[in-house]
């Protein structure tokens, strides 16, 4: 984990207005919000690298109620589309959404079929190091 934040934190694009990373009180108003809990894994990566700017897939957010990327909007859409409701939508990427279910897998739904792939992860970070750090 310490090495894929570090990967992350290297890459991490400047820009003349920084994102901000969240705050357990942040994560606590999210969880309730969403009505779910976040994983542990989950929470220590939005703690951590959710301010990251790298490439081109754009991890949900929590900080900023105002962003495109703010977790409680696109699990709406997200789950308005047909994602199961036990899946937390972690990216949106060209109408697709890579998920974090309660365990912590991560797993690749697909818009036009509505189901999910066969693409999985373990945890969080291994999809961070296999697709966010490859995209």
């Amino acid at each position: 984990m310490e090495d894929i934040i570090a990967l992350l934190r290297e890459q991490n694009e400047h820009v003349y207005v920084p994102l901000d990373l969240p705050t357990e009180d942040d994560l606590v108003m999210i969880q309730e919000e969403l009505l779910i809990h976040l994983p542990d894994d989950y929470k220590v990566f939005l703690l951590t690298v959710s301010d990251v700017i790298f490439g081109s897939l754009e991890p949900a957010t929590v900080a900023d109620p105002n962003l495109h990327t703010h977790l409680p909007d696109m699990a709406a859409l997200a789950w308005s589309l047909g994602v199961p409701r036990y899946l937390i939508p972690i990216c949106e990427h060209k109408g697709n959404y890579y998920c974090i279910a309660q365990q912590g897998e991560v797993t690749l739904w697909k818009h036009e079929n509505k189901a999910q792939g066969k693409e999985t992860w373990d945890s969080i970070w291994q999809w961070a190091q296999d697709v966010w750090l490859e995209s």
